[in-house]
């Protein structure tokens, strides 16, 4: 809930555990320390902060704080002498620095995209309960090697960043499964990829008026379209993807494209007819999902960090489970034999109908990775077939009670642990 500078002033928000501020500020209300008692979420995001003072350090019970698009230039040290803080987003701001010291020693999730970050502290590999780094959008050309002792890391964006060699102290993480890197000078498509994404028909964006928006996520806004001619090439029922922006929290639009078209046809895959690649303007034109499809899962939470949640009450038969986890494994062999990691694997990137029958989408964190050696490209694989095994333990959670002690289900609980 967003919160007023005057209530928070007239003590009428005392003894609350989250506060959302967000009224142009250029300096830190120091009002804000009375709540040092209760307050566990605090969100500055939106405003015209630079800096935080060091009377923060009060504020022992704070758990996460938000500060994205904002004015800082460097990480405020004060983060470190926070004993109970997990989670620091300061996405979109101009940070450059992230000094040794601030990083508190609990942290759990760090997003940092879309900043102008050149190299990261040492500290970043010493902080153990890490789970979920975000980094995309910066100006990185090496990571620290302590990332190699990050155990508990399982989701890093390292995509649009200035990353000249694959970094290898990640490839060897134990639970590392989602993982992104495109857009960097290690990661550049060649030219057989760029002759199969060309293969695919472009056109203009007057050929289509968009109607209705269907859904958003990070990187476009998915509306349903009509042709503004009859079509004889393409299916009359259609949706485009226009692309937001230059950057997105993922990578660049352009490299989401180059994936979604690379990996090519899949009957369990969104299919994509066309694309649209003018100046400021970027599209991808697909077929229409029928009306019958509904998302399978609920993205993560702070509690889950990298997890997938589910509706309260949500199950489902065993049949059903099965035959979608046979479709998705179905859909990563082939995604994989064109490649292409697709770095987003969950069930909320999952559509499905009553019949179990499952589509696939969201390449915003997909990787062409032809260019590694065919080591890399193992292991890279591997990292994928751990949130494969994730995404198919997130499923039997919500199985239905009864089938749980059916020979399909412990079947299914051996391919999570193997």
């Amino acid at each position: 809930m967003l919160y007023t500078l005057s209530q928070l002033r007239s003590g009428a928000l005392t003894g609350i555990s989250q506060l959302k501020l967000s009224e142009n500020l250029s300096t830190f209300p120091l009002e804000i320390l009375t709540l040092a008692d209760s307050l566990e979420i605090l969100d500055l995001s939106n405003n015209a902060l630079s800096s935080l003072p060091d009377e923060l350090a009060q504020m022992t019970k704070l758990k996460i704080i938000f500060a994205s698009q904002n004015k800082f230039e460097h990480l405020p040290d004060v983060l470190g002498q926070l004993p109970n803080l997990e989670m620091v987003g300061f996405k979109s701001n101009q940070i450059k620095q992230v000094a040794e010291h601030s990083l508190p020693a609990q942290l759990r999730w760090l997003i940092l995209t879309d900043n102008l970050i050149e190299t990261l502290p040492n500290s970043l590999g010493e902080r153990p309960r890490l789970q979920k780094l975000a980094l995309a959008g910066n100006q990185l050309t090496h990571l620290p090697q302590t990332l190699a002792q990050c155990h508990n890391l399982e989701l890093i964006r390292i995509s649009a960043n200035k990353l000249t060699q694959c970094p290898e102290q990640l490839l060897n993480l134990p639970n590392l499964a989602w993982f992104a890197f495109a857009g960097n000078p290690f990661s550049a498509v060649n030219s057989e990829a760029n002759a199969k994404v060309k293969s695919v028909p472009e056109l203009s964006s007057t050929s289509y008026t968009l109607k209705n928006v269907l859904g958003q996520g990070a990187s476009g806004v998915i509306s349903k379209a009509h042709w503004n001619t009859p079509q004889t090439q393409f299916p009359e029922d259609i949706a485009v993807k226009v692309f937001k922006g230059e950057i997105t929290s993922d990578g660049y639009p352009q490299d989401e494209l180059q994936a979604c078209l690379q990996v090519g046809f899949h009957p369990n895959l969104v299919e994509s007819v066309a694309q649209v690649n003018e100046e400021s303007y970027l599209a991808l034109v697909m077929t229409l999902i029928p009306e019958n499809y509904h998302n399978l899962g609920l993205p993560p939470c702070f509690n889950s960090c990298t997890r997938d949640t589910f509706p309260q009450g949500f199950n489902l038969p065993i049949r059903l489970i099965s035959h979608i986890v046979n479709q998705m494994k179905d859909v990563f062999a082939h995604m994989h034999k064109n490649q292409v990691c697709h770095g987003d694997l969950y069930a909320h990137n999952t559509l499905f109908d009553s019949l179990g029958n499952i589509i696939f989408g969201d390449f915003g964190a997909a990787t062409s990775y032809q260019m590694l050696t065919p080591a890399q490209q193992d292991k890279v694989k591997n990292i994928e077939h751990k949130a494969l095994q994730h995404f198919i333990d997130d499923l039997l959670s919500i199985c239905a009670e009864e089938d749980k002690n059916t020979n399909e289900f412990n079947l299914l609980r051996e391919c999570v642990s193997s």
